[in-house]
């Protein structure tokens, strides 16, 4: 069975090195994007919700109409039952009959005047809720507009980094392959560590590329020998020099 060789410490930092050049550059392509795909969304969410908010309006103003309707119907029959008890009257044959049936035509009217209140009540109700209704109507075409204005800026910021951003996951792709598995899981959960995404950094000016806390002159010799994965001893980031950059 044939030994799997080696490979050296100075190969393993360079490819985490290259990887991460190529994660930072995806990085960036998702940064110009911004917020952007969150706007789109957010804006979608909020259409959905408008278009809701306006089918429950249309439905409660054809039940409100409808509401109205029953009672102008309900006025115009007790209308009807004044004027036949009315009629009823001229024919009466004692007292007794004439009051019961006068009896009957107040309530008649009453019920009349009552029918008609509530429908005047349900005429304010309707007029606010078409107030309400055309308020939706203008803000939904408002939001369609903008969600436009997003979707285009989104479409066209996508159409300029798409081809690129391809390229670069291939990259990245091909790049996680030559890494073994333990250090790409340390290497990820250091990015997700961070929101820059920067799990190996080189030395800038004797101090660690990712928090700028100083690193010992000692320290430095080690991380150019290449000999092993020095983590910074303040972020936990992967430390590199930068000739592993050329």
């Amino acid at each position: 069975m044939a030994v799997q060789k080696e490979i050296p410490v100075e190969e393993k930092l360079h490819a985490l090195f290259t990887l991460q050049q190529i994660d930072a550059k995806i990085n960036e392509i998702k940064t110009i994007r911004g917020e952007l795909p969150m706007e789109v969304r957010d804006l979608e969410d909020e259409l959905e919700g408008l278009k809701t908010r306006i089918a429950h309006l249309e439905q409660d103003l054809a039940d409100a109409e409808q509401v109205i309707a029953n009672y102008k119907a309900a006025k115009k029959e007790a209308e009807a039952q004044v004027k036949k008890y009315e009629k009823q009257q001229d024919n009466v044959k004692n007292n007794r009959e004439f009051d019961a049936l006068s009896k009957e035509i107040e309530m008649a009217k009453l019920e009349s005047q009552l029918n008609e209140k509530r429908a005047k009540d349900y005429v304010e109700t309707v007029s606010a809720k078409q107030t309400a209704l055309e308020e939706a109507q203008k803000n939904i075409k408002d939001k369609e507009k903008f969600l436009k204005t997003k979707k285009s800026e989104l479409d066209n910021v996508i159409s300029e980094t798409e081809s690129e951003e391809f390229e670069l996951n291939e990259q990245a792709n091909e790049a996680r392959k030559s890494i073994e598995e333990r250090l790409l899981m340390g290497y990820d959960k250091i990015r997700r560590n961070y929101k820059n995404g920067l799990a190996v950094v080189t030395i800038q000016r004797d101090a660690c590329g990712g928090c700028f806390n100083r690193i010992p002159p000692q320290r430095q010799i080690e991380i150019r020998q290449h000999r092993k994965v020095i983590l910074c001893e303040h972020c936990g980031r992967i430390l590199v020099d930068e000739s592993l950059a050329q």
